[in-house]
C-alpha cells in the first residue's frame, strides 16, 4: 500500500511528480522559471560556474506527520554537468505548505541553463522519528569513546 500525499500546483507550469519505474525510490522535480528569480536571464535560469540558484517547482505538498520529503541531486546532472543540491539532502518538513524550492549549485566551469520543465532534482519520502532529549551527567561507555574523525581506521 502506498502513502497518500496531497499536492497542489501553484501554477499551470508546475509538473506533478511521478515515479518512473516500479522500484524507484525517488521521483523527479521539474523547474519553473520565473523572471523574479535572481538567476533569470533571457527567459531561462542561468547558474554561473561556482554559483548557486534557488529553483522553484511551483508545487506545495502535504507531507504526512512522521515523514519528511528529502530533496536530492539527480545523478545524471551531477555526472554530466556538475550540478548538485547545495544542502543535500534538503528537507521539506511535514508542516511546510509553501512552494518547494531547490538550491542548485554549479560545481562546473561552464554556465548551466535551466528551462521550465527541466528535471532538476529528485524527491524521496522518508519516515522519521522525533526524539526526546534527556540531559544526563554521564553517558554509557563504548570502545570508541570520544575518539575523533577517522579514528575507526576507515580511509
Amino acid at each position: 500500500m502506498r502513502l497518500e500525499i496531497n499536492i497542489k500546483k501553484l501554477s499551470d507550469k508546475a509538473v506533478v511528480p511521478e515515479y518512473k519505474s516500479l522500484g524507484a525510490a525517488g521521483f523527479d522535480f521539474h523547474a519553473v522559471v520565473d523572471q523574479d528569480n535572481e538567476c533569470f536571464l533571457g527567459g531561462k535560469l542561468v547558474i554561473p560556474p561556482k554559483g548557486q540558484c534557488l529553483v522553484k517547482t511551483d508545487l506545495a505538498m502535504s507531507v504526512p506527520d512522521g515523514y519528511e520529503l528529502q530533496i536530492r541531486p539527480r545523478s545524471g546532472l551531477s555526472l554530466k554537468h556538475s550540478i548538485t543540491v547545495t544542502n543535500s539532502p534538503g528537507t521539506v518538513d511535514a508542516d511546510w505548505r509553501g512552494n518547494i524550492g531547490i538550491i542548485l549549485f554549479n560545481l562546473g566551469e561552464d554556465e548551466f541553463v535551466i528551462d521550465t520543465g527541466d528535471r532538476v532534482a529528485q524527491g524521496v519520502i522518508n519516515k522519521i522519528e522525533q526524539a526526546n532529549f534527556n540531559e544526563v551527567e554521564d553517558l554509557d561507555e563504548t570502545i570508541r569513546g570520544d575518539s575523533g574523525f577517522g579514528s575507526t581506521g576507515v580511509k
